[in-house]
């Protein structure tokens, strides 16, 4: 399977992971909130499978992971929630895509 592939997948169950951890909270408008967390958490797994860089793999995820989610961060003032899970989910995708040791 290609990387890009493994990226879509990875951000598919992380995605979906995100949603479930959600579920149980109460927001104004809950589907939009789900939707757009789905589609956060996707987007970092098709990120992490689509780039290539000369850094080690967890290193690439955890970047993108954090960077991804700093935009919604900000935006919900929860910060340490949205920062931890996206920069953990991207360091576990990133790993498992492009390897823990460097190039």
């Amino acid at each position: 399977m290609s990387n890009p592939m493994l990226g879509a997948v990875a951000g598919a169950v992380f995605g979906a992971l995100a949603v479930a951890m959600m579920l149980p909270m109460e927001f104004p408008d809950k589907r939009a909130a789900l939707i757009g967390a789905f589609i956060n958490r996707f987007s970092i797994g098709l990120v992490i499978g689509c780039v290539t860089m000369p850094w080690p793999g967890w290193a690439i995820g955890l970047f993108f992971g954090l960077l991804l989610s700093a935009a919604d961060a900000i935006i919900t003032k929860a910060y340490a929630p949205i920062l931890i899970v996206g920069g953990l989910g991207g360091l576990v995708i990133g790993g498992l895509i492009h390897g823990w040791a460097g190039r």
